[in-house]
């Protein structure tokens, strides 16, 4: 991620294959004049790119498997474009990269941006935070959509229905019986998929959550990794709404980003199926893998115990 997070310690180097010799080895090759600056992990890394600070206003971020390439040349198209129109700063686009050195994939250079990411107690305010936030997709959704990419595989299906996921979703269900309550989270499944977006395609982030939003001085400083971004059906978006916002700025978030209530009905499906697949794959996975990481498995069951109960309500 384009991001600064002071205090935090570097991930270690190497996953993927991805290390600093393999992005000075690229940057030697292919952007000489950068190729002295110092190259460091960032210390809060993401799974679909590993990131690395390059010098003192520079990111360098590379995909880790071919699932994730479409991205790039998506974010190098579209960043640029969606940024002026956007209340908040998003990655700012500075070289693109080819295949070399062994790695296979293309990959990008970004400007650094300062800010930690958005934990609540980095937050002065976390309903008026939430209200930003809501200002920002608002301000999104607004954007022109001529040419620009429809949901679909580029997006793992974000912005599309939620249908897409149905099979895996039953598969997890039947994993955890016994495990969660998977009679509430299967209605609220269902009842996803019997809602539709009824309105014109409009862009969606994709994956609105705190990794992906940066704070400085307790306020939204910027949003980052617009790789599954697209045009569709915004209700991807509002899965934040369980995750980092709950009472007071819950509700403050709901009015504020202004969705009606079939789409806070899908947002429901997309938090239960991934919940539910994270927990399923965790809960199966031998321990001290990525899949058993506990701080990850208790972040999943805490989403879908809150999203059940949010449905419980009405």
């Amino acid at each position: 991620m384009e991001t600064g997070t002071d205090g935090e310690r570097a991930p270690q180097d190497g996953r993927a294959g991805i290390d600093a010799a393999l992005v000075r080895r690229l940057l030697r090759a292919q952007f000489p004049q950068w190729a002295d600056l110092p190259v460091v992990p960032v210390p809060v890394d993401g799974w679909d790119n590993r990131t690395y600070r390059l010098g003192e206003r520079m990111t360098v971020r590379l995909p880790t498997h071919a699932a994730y390439v479409p991205a790039v040349a998506k974010e190098d198209a579209w960043l640029p474009r969606l940024a002026p129109a956007l209340p908040a700063p998003v990655p700012r686009v500075l070289g693109r990269g080819e295949p070399g050195e062994g790695y296979p994939h293309p990959w990008s250079v970004r400007g650094w941006i300062e800010g930690a990411t958005a934990a609540p107690e980095r937050i002065a305010d976390l309903p008026r935070f939430a209200e930003s936030l809501a200002g920002f997709l608002r301000a999104l959704r607004r954007c022109d959509t001529t040419g620009a990419p429809a949901a679909g595989a580029h997006s793992f299906h974000r912005g599309a229905p939620p249908a897409h996921y149905d099979e895996e979703t039953r598969r997890c269900l039947a994993a955890l019986a016994g495990r969660v309550d998977t009679a509430h989270a299967a209605a609220v499944w269902d009842e996803a998929l019997r809602s539709r977006w009824s309105g014109p395609p409009v862009w969606f982030h994709g994956d609105v959550a705190e990794g992906n939003l940066l704070v400085s001085g307790g306020e939204l400083a910027a949003v980052i990794d617009f790789g599954t971004c697209g045009v569709g059906d915004p209700a991807c978006d509002l899965v934040v709404a369980w995750g980092l916002f709950g009472g007071e700025s819950r509700a403050a978030f709901r009015r504020a980003v202004d969705l009606d209530e079939d789409t806070w009905v899908r947002a429901r499906g997309w938090l239960t199926w991934k919940s539910l697949l994270v927990l399923a794959e965790g809960l199966g996975a031998a321990p001290g893998t990525a899949g058993a990481d506990p701080a990850r498995l208790r972040a999943a069951r805490r989403a879908l115990a809150e999203v059940l109960a949010d449905h419980r309500r009405g």
